[in-house]
Formats: structure tokens, C-alpha cells, sequence
């Protein structure tokens, strides 16, 4: 029998203090200690009310819990730490949410995520002992409780660390010390995991992150389609505080606030330290070398790597590449100088760059001239005001939109292509010379290459969880019909797989076709657009609160 409880914790949102927050939707239903001495604690999230759910009502409905249901699981087969989804139960049961908050509620179908990891304590859960904020007055319920402090401390270390207890028995503040360079540590190489497959989370809240380097709380996230570093997921984060460039430094940042909640059990100055000597090191170390094997640069390690990475990185910018389809298409390029070849590369690479029609969706202008006037004058009249209401960031951007949407208006079709080919035959004659390098530095040049198609297949997936496919599943779901969701999982438990079978055959032979739709934005079932393919044009409009 279960003795279900619901997790009192904290949380910095946006960068506020929050105050106390808690599970508002998930029950804890007890922890099963596998064979092999694992621990897993099993949740129910949308099981009803606990006595965090504040206004709410503590349900979840399809759509998010199918959301989260998939996505767990695709992180899992990607090999990036996170929580897992077991199963989705949905039911006749119906709650009214207002999706957009824009006075539009539905009825939604109840629906219940059964989530297993072997804690789901935050950075949040610290939080509680937080004193009085100076920015919001508010505080943590446990504040001044250092012996609830020490206990917990205890048992996250015991348990999930143990490693570090014994190692350290005999002088808390070493162990402590200890605890936080391995939290910071995990949390670099996650976030360097992130940046390597193109997720953005979207709400990284200090309630949001994990005490074992996990990924967790799968809310508006998102894989980015066209590489933009801006790229914000969130249709709420309207200052692009939790875009896809802005996720290390956050963490960072959360890193620091998880740091202040464990003084005096852990000094300031320790673990300031530890987090300036740690943590950026080991994101970037993490990083590139994930990054050389999705290049499949596997013998040699050199200092320009980096830079071949950021001009790679610029490149897909530029030409407006799909992140995940240009790195997956790099294994096919041939290391050889047979300019046939070379052309035959460009042309495919310039499949997945976007098309003008899908660059005047990306830049089209997103404030009324007149508005955007107003809020210059008040930039320059009023200061104090415009602070209150714009940002100089937005509006910056939205000058870059204008002008960059302005410049499309002269180009045609065949500009941009000729264009993009440039910018791309720029950056893989580097990559050539960089490739050669590798050769010369092994015996057998056959073998190296095709160890070097394997690594770079087995580390960048064929298949991620597009918004759009995740909502074509949904609305299959809502109408009753779930095999979209199983076909989407199955795809998604092998990410790197070229998948056998029929369902690849049609997708090929509709590849063409379904392109062609998408660039005049025909409505197209999931099952006409193969599952690796780009985005159709309407998923630019698809918004994720």
C-alpha cells in the first residue's frame, strides 16, 4: 500500500523568489529498490489536489501529459539525464484550461503521467530555508531550521552520493564541499547535453532543477528547428531570459542560488569558488567533446576545434540550417576534393536551409510601426517608463526583424540559394582541411572513415521530438486515436536509427512531395511528412506556454 505525500520546495521564477511552491500536481507514491540496489521513486503528476495546489486543481490533461510522456522518454534514448515516463492514463474527466491565457478556456481530457527517477529533489527543495528576500519580502517556510538542513543534507549525500559520504565521514564541510562540486559538475555536462541536441528547456526555475543532474518538469520545452541561439520556446518568457544561448549562464546562476541556501553548512566562499573553478570548465570540456564527435573528429583534439564549432554554429545561422538534419547530414560528407561531389553536398545541405518563405515567417515584424515608434520616443524621453513596459533588447531585435525582413523583399529564390551554398562551401573546405588532419594521423584511412560515419550516426539523432510532430500526435490522441503516439515513441526509442520497414519506403518516396507542401504551408498529416523531415511551414506558428 501507498502512503502518497506531496514535496514541500521553494523556487527563484524568472528570476524572483518565489517563496514556497511544492507539487501542485504530482503525488509521491513510495521508492522501489531494484535487484541492483537502484532506488526509484514512482509519482503520479495530474493525480489531483495536494496541499501545494494553490488555486489550481492539481489534474493535467493530454496534452501536456503526452508532451511530457514523450519527450522523458526521448531525452532517455538520446543519452541525456532525466526523469522517465512509465505510462499516460487518460480518462473521461474534463477540466477547463485556458491554453494561450487569452480568454479562450476548453474543456481538456484528465490525464495522469506515471514519473520515475531516483529523486526528484530540487535545487528548490533547499529553498525552503531561504531567510527574508530583500526583493520580494518573502522567505522560505523552514527558515532558520538548520537541523532539517543537516538532515536532508544527510540523506540527498547518503543516498545519492555515497561515494562522497565515505570519502568524507569525517568532516562535514569537505563532504559538502564535495556534494556541490558534483552537483555543479552534472549540471554542466547536462545543460552541455542540451545545447549538443538543440533543447531548450523553457522554465529553468530553481524548482526545476535537479539535485542529481537530472532533466525535469517538461513543461513548454522545445527542440529548436532552425538554428537560432535567441531561440526562446516559452510563448511566456517574453524577455528571452530562458533562450537556448542564455541555458548555461542560467544554470549557472541557479548553481548560485542553491549555493546561499546551504550556508552555513557549507561556506559562501567554498562553494563561490568551487563554482568559478568548476563549472564553466566543465561545460566547455563536456561540450566539445561531444561536439568532435558529432563532427567525427575521434583521433585528434585540437585548439582550433572550438572555432570550427562556432563557425559551423555561424554558418547554420546565416543560412537559416535545420540544427539537427545539417549535423545528421555531416557523415555523408565525402573527405576527398572531387568538386562533383562537393557540388552534389551543397545541394543536398541546401535542402536543409529555409526557404524564403520560411525566413519571412521567422523575421516577419511583431509590433505595429506606430508602437514601435512610441517606444523609441519614450526610450529616449522617459527612461524610467520605457524600463517598465519594453526592454532595449526587444526592441533591438525587432529592428534586426525589420531590417532583415526588409532585405528579403529584394532577394529571390535563386539569390538565397546561390547564397547559402557560398556561405556553406566557406565552412567545409575548413572542415576538410580539419578531417585530413585526422587522416594524417592514422594508419588506415578506409577504417578511420568508416569509424567516423558510425560515431557521428550514433551521436546525432535522426529523429527528435518537433513540436510539430509532438502536435500532431496530440490532436490524433484527442480524437481517440493513439497510434501516432506509439509510432512517435518508437521512433523516438531509437533516435539514430535509420528505421527498417515499409513506414521508411513511403517516407522516402513522399519526401519530395511533402516538401514541396510544407514550403506552400498545405496542411499535412504526420504521416505524409516523414518524422526526420524539416518543419512543415504552419509549425512556425505552433506556441508552447
Amino acid at each position: 500500500a501507498a502512503d502518497p505525500a506531496a514535496h514541500c520546495y521553494c523556487g527563484h521564477q524568472f528570476g524572483s523568489f518565489a517563496g514556497q511552491l511544492g507539487d501542485g500536481a504530482a503525488v509521491y507514491l513510495g521508492e522501489v529498490l531494484s535487484p541492483r540496489g537502484e532506488r526509484w521513486e514512482i509519482q503520479l503528476k495530474g493525480a489531483g489536489l495536494t496541499p501545494f495546489s494553490r488555486q489550481a486543481d492539481g489534474r493535467k490533461v493530454l496534452r501536456s501529459s503526452i508532451r511530457e510522456f514523450l519527450c522523458s522518454e526521448a531525452m532517455f534514448h538520446l543519452g541525456i539525464p532525466t526523469t522517465r515516463a512509465g505510462t499516460c492514463v487518460t480518462s473521461d474527466s474534463k477540466v477547463v484550461r485556458d491554453v494561450f491565457y487569452d480568454g479562450n478556456p476548453k474543456n481538456e481530457r484528465c490525464t495522469i503521467v506515471l514519473r520515475i527517477a531516483s529523486t526528484f529533489i530540487r535545487f528548490g527543495s533547499f529553498e525552503i530555508f531561504k531567510p527574508t528576500d530583500e526583493y520580494t519580502g518573502r522567505k522560505g517556510p523552514s527558515v532558520n531550521r538548520n537541523d532539517i538542513r543537516i538532515q536532508m543534507l544527510n540523506y540527498v549525500i547518503s543516498t545519492f552520493y555515497p561515494e562522497i559520504q565515505q570519502a568524507y565521514s569525517d568532516n562535514s564541510v569537505q563532504r559538502n564541499a564535495a556534494f556541490f562540486r558534483e552537483v555543479t559538475k552534472r549540471t554542466a555536462r547536462l545543460v552541455a547535453d542540451w545545447q549538443c541536441v538543440g533543447f531548450c528547456h523553457g522554465v529553468l526555475n530553481t524548482d526545476n532543477m535537479s539535485i542529481v543532474g537530472l532533466t525535469i518538469d517538461y513543461g513548454p520545452f522545445g527542440f529548436m528547428d532552425r538554428y537560432d541561439p535567441d531561440h526562446i520556446c516559452n510563448g511566456s518568457d517574453k524577455t528571452g531570459r530562458y533562450a537556448y544561448n542564455k541555458q548555461p549562464e542560467i544554470c549557472k546562476w541557479n548553481l548560485g542560488k542553491l549555493a546561499e541556501v546551504l550556508v552555513p553548512e557549507l561556506p559562501l566562499e567554498i562553494s563561490e569558488l568551487i563554482l568559478k573553478e568548476e563549472y564553466n570548465a566543465e561545460f566547455e570540456r563536456h561540450y566539445l567533446q561531444k561536439m568532435r564527435k558529432k563532427l567525427g573528429l575521434i583521433h585528434l583534439e585540437l585548439e582550433e576545434d572550438d572555432k570550427l564549432v562556432s563557425e559551423l554554429l555561424e554558418t547554420m545561422h546565416i543560412t537559416g540550417g535545420d540544427f539537427t538534419n545539417t549535423f545528421r547530414l555531416l557523415s555523408s560528407f565525402s573527405v576527398d576534393s572531387d568538386p562533383l561531389k562537393l557540388e552534389d553536398f551543397l545541394e543536398k545541405i541546401a535542402t536543409q536551409c529555409s526557404s524564403m518563405e520560411e525566413l519571412k515567417v521567422a523575421f516577419r515584424p511583431q509590433m505595429d510601426p506606430r508602437q514601435l515608434s512610441m517606444m523609441l520616443m519614450l526610450a529616449q524621453s522617459n527612461p524610467q517608463l520605457f524600463a517598465l513596459i519594453g526592454t532595449k533588447a526587444n526592441i533591438n531585435k525587432e529592428l534586426e526583424r525589420i531590417e532583415q525582413y526588409s532585405k528579403l523583399q529584394q532577394l529571390t529564390a535563386a539569390d538565397l540559394l546561390g547564397r547559402n551554398k557560398r556561405h556553406w562551401k566557406e565552412w567545409l573546405q575548413k572542415y576538410r582541411v580539419r578531417l585530413q588532419k585526422e587522416i594524417e594521423s592514422v594508419s588506415d584511412a578506409e577504417v578511420w572513415n568508416t569509424e567516423r560515419v558510425k560515431i557521428m550516426n550514433s551521436n546525432n539523432p535522426k529523429y527528435i521530438l518537433r513540436n510539430y510532430i509532438a502536435q500532431n500526435a496530440i490532436e490524433a490522441a484527442e480524437n481517440g486515436d493513439f497510434t501516432e503516439v506509439r509510432e512517435v515513441l518508437k521512433r523516438l526509442e531509437n533516435p539514430f536509427e535509420e528505421m527498417e520497414g515499409l513506414t521508411e519506403v513511403q517516407e522516402d518516396q513522399e519526401e519530395e512531395e511533402s516538401v514541396a507542401a510544407a514550403a506552400t504551408c498545405a496542411p499535412l498529416t504526420s504521416r505524409r511528412l516523414p518524422y526526420s523531415s524539416k518543419p512543415p511551414l504552419w509549425a512556425s506558428e505552433l506556441c508552447v506556454t
